[in-house]
């Protein structure tokens, strides 16, 4: 499959490290408003072509899917682009900057019959299968509450302050923990509550959500672009406990009983960056004549998004297009 890459900043430099060591997966475009850029990132890392612009990339015949790597404050406009080009997409987490837009985006490809899903890389891993069928088997017995957390002292990156750039601690951190909970207890959580601290610039520095359920389950959640959390989850049932670390590229699962005693432990370390299951993914969709993956259906990109505004709204934190989205 030729892949493409719309976008060449430090996490199109990760994609790229991975398709290089993907079989079947070809190197070949990449596109930059800077052509100089473009040209840089091409020859550094063994793409056939590179382009000066984004439209130029998805006039490209050959191009078969597009990988967008830019801030979510511009996933829609580059989504639109590619879909209405004829592009398959695999699109960067946050999906788009809200709710609206998701919904307008997966519209179109529905419309255009053209495949695009969220790039959230937890949902496509192989620890989400393990973790869940380390809780079909019972050895925690029925699972109450999910914890998780996930900061990094990353508060000097531009993208994150500026509203314009669809910024805060909640679409770029908070967005897993949330997918963290909802692969665990689901995404029909019946009531919400939330605090956050918000930055001068207007955007959350970092926050605090409990989702709780109709069946009496909980998930307490939190995000931050100040500090280096733990980034562990943690899922607790009946009978016991288990232990994620790092929710954001699960590292390890240990699963403990309820007098604190190990009972088993897996770990998960062979993997090139843990990008390439998305991308093994969207593959064996499109293969399958389908207009999204499985492993992140759109109905729960359009959950998530919908939650992410109602907490943003609950916050005050407010992008510049909002106003007109809504």
């Amino acid at each position: 499959m030729k892949f493409a890459i719309l976008g060449a900043g430090n996490i199109a430099q990760t994609m790229a490290n991975t398709i290089s060591k993907m079989n079947g997966i070809e190197s070949y475009a990449v596109a930059s408003r800077d052509i100089g850029k473009a040209t840089e990132f091409a020859t550094k890392n063994g793409f056939e072509k590179a382009y000066g612009s984004y439209e130029e990339l998805v006039q490209d015949d050959e191009v078969e899917l597009v990988y967008i790597a830019t801030p979510h404050s511009h996933h829609y406009a580059h989504a639109r682009l590619c879909i209405e080009h004829g592009k398959p997409v695999l699109c960067e987490k946050a999906f788009t900057a809200n709710a609206k837009q998701a919904k307008e985006i997966l519209s179109l490809a529905k419309e255009k019959k053209v495949f695009i899903t969220e790039a959230i890389w937890t949902r496509y891993m192989p620890s989400r299968e393990r973790i869940q069928a380390v809780i079909e088997s019972g050895i925690i017995g029925d699972v109450t509450s999910v914890t998780a957390n996930l900061g990094y002292a990353i508060g000097q990156v531009e993208r994150l302050v500026k509203p314009e750039l669809a910024g805060g601690a909640l679409l770029d951190l908070g967005v897993y923990p949330i997918n963290f909970a909802c692969m665990v207890l689901g995404s029909n959580y019946s009531e919400v509550s939330s605090t956050a601290i918000i930055t001068d610039t207007g955007v959350d520095s970092m926050n605090t959500i409990t989702l709780s359920y109709a069946d009496g389950k909980m998930a307490s959640l939190h995000s931050t672009f100040m500090a280096r959390t733990n980034r562990m989850g943690i899922i607790s049932g009946t009978q016991g406990y288990m232990e994620i670390q790092n929710i954001n590229n699960c590292e390890e699962i240990r699963v403990y009983n309820s007098n604190d005693e190990l009972l088993k432990k897996e770990t998960f370390k062979d993997q090139i960056t843990g990008y390439e299951y998305q991308v093994e993914a969207c593959v064996e969709a499109m293969k399958n004549g389908l207009l999204e993956c499985l492993q992140m259906p759109h109905a729960e990109t359009i959950k998530v998004m919908e939650l992410m505004d109602s907490l943003r709204k609950e916050w005050g934190v407010i992008y510049p297009w909002d106003e007109t989205d809504n």
